[in-house]
């Protein structure tokens, strides 16, 4: 029993210093090369919070019905403005295939 609580306690410690050494490592990396990402991160941020915007922008001035899905939203948040002007072209000409709406 005893051996038991010691092993889950030595587990448990040695987690928790896996977690603090992979935290460490992350921050170190950030400082690091952090120009690089902040710029990378935020151009990223960017991008998808215009394609959002822009997207429900041309349904509601347009009235073009997009049915949000999945793999919309995906596509959206992943590549943003290529990815609403790749939508609107599909929707457009009729091709856009219809997966689980929200």
């Amino acid at each position: 029993m005893v051996f038991f609580l010691l092993a889950s306690l030595l587990y448990s410690a040695l987690s928790i210093i896996l977690v603090i050494v992979a935290i460490a490592a992350v921050v170190f990396l950030v400082i690091k090369l952090g120009g690089w990402i902040a710029k990378l991160l935020i151009g990223m941020a960017v991008n998808s919070i215009l394609g959002f915007i822009v997207l429900l922008a041309v349904g509601y001035f347009f009235k073009i019905t997009v049915t949000f899905t999945i793999a919309l939203i995906a596509a959206v948040a992943l590549f943003g403005l290529p990815a609403v002007g790749t939508i609107l072209i599909l929707k457009i000409i009729g091709e856009v295939p219809l997966m689980l709406p929200l």
